[in-house]
């Protein structure tokens, strides 16, 4: 991989994490506790209430995950291991990349 190809991997990681962090700022009010006033709010809307905030910090864990993983791309990118195999070696295919920028393996690995 040439180096304007690791800028470009960079750059789209990067702006991933980006948005990533965005996304955070706007599900934090999901997350938020839910109150106990049986008198402001039925039990039904409760339980959607709780069922909103399950949903909302499931996500959270998604996005943090994906997160962890797009960091480890910058650390192999720094390492100079970025876009390896981590199987088998050969290199993975720049369209597999742009598509997941964190993959650890080529199609042929991660599908057997």
């Amino acid at each position: 991989m040439n180096e304007t190809d690791q800028q470009a991997f960079r750059a789209l990681i990067e702006d991933r994490l980006a948005e990533l962090a965005a996304e955070d700022r706007l599900g934090e009010a999901g997350q938020a506790t839910v109150e106990l006033d049986q008198q402001a709010v039925g039990r039904l809307s409760r339980q959607d209430a709780l069922q909103n905030q399950a949903m909302a910090k499931a996500t959270q864990a998604r996005r943090q995950a994906e997160r962890s993983r797009l960091r480890a791309a910058l650390a192999r990118l720094e390492d100079g291991e970025y876009g390896y195999c981590e199987d088998c070696g050969d290199d993975i295919p720049s369209g597999r990349l742009r598509l997941d920028p964190a993959a650890l393996r080529c199609v042929e690995c991660a599908g057997g």
